[in-house]
């Protein structure tokens, strides 16, 4: 099988995780930190960006593939369980700004519940069905938002005070979309499988 565009540069954002990860890990370290957390946000942009252009390029060229719908998704739950894992854990948290863990648990939680969802639907039908919905894109914005505004957290806040207000939006937002998107695909998976026994 020949990887199309959009499924390479959707392979490079799963690939980038990695040095992310790394980045983030030396964000609480006092000498070399506050660069490790720049770069983060740089390869936090570059990720997002990534993301929106694959979608683009499988739309304009009409190259959306089985493959790329699994993929896509699954570049951008490593990457948020990755960093609402960092991001909650003191030694690994921005100081002054640590990811609530109850955030982070209903964002991680959604995405062990879909994974779970996908097996079940896969064992019920064979099939390799993605369901894809508007929740699933808004959920995954705020949620990229979110790390980027705990990233530049201690500069912005220097000069201004309510970007804690800001953070907390977006904290609770992004936590509140992850719920209703879980709903929303139970939902979609709970008829899709009603359908698929329908036709048998």
């Amino acid at each position: 099988m020949t990887l199309n565009h959009a499924n390479k540069i959707t392979i490079f954002r799963m690939l980038t995780i990695v040095p992310f990860v790394i980045c983030m890990l030396k964000v609480g370290d006092p000498s070399i930190g506050t660069m490790m957390r720049y770069v983060s946000l740089v390869l936090l942009v570059l990720m997002g960006l990534s993301d929106a252009y694959d979608g683009y390029i499988a739309r304009k060229k009409n190259e959306i593939t089985r493959l790329g719908s699994f993929l896509d998704p699954m570049a951008d739950k490593l990457l948020m369980a990755s960093a609402c894992l960092l991001l909650t854990i003191k030694s690994t948290a921005v100081e002054g700004f640590r990811l609530p863990p109850t955030v982070a648990v209903l964002i991680i939680g959604k995405d062990a519940f879909l994974l779970m969802g996908f097996m079940v639907l896969y064992f019920l039908t064979l099939q390799v069905k993605i369901i894809p919905a508007y929740i699933g894109k808004l959920a995954t914005a705020l949620q990229i938002s979110m790390v980027g505004a705990i990233l530049i957290a201690p500069d912005v806040s220097r000069a201004f005070e309510g970007w804690i207000w800001v953070l907390r939006f977006l904290w609770w937002s992004a936590a509140a979309t992850a719920v209703i998107a879980t709903l929303i695909y139970i939902n979609a998976g709970t008829k899709y499988i009603e359908q698929f026994d329908a036709g048998r």
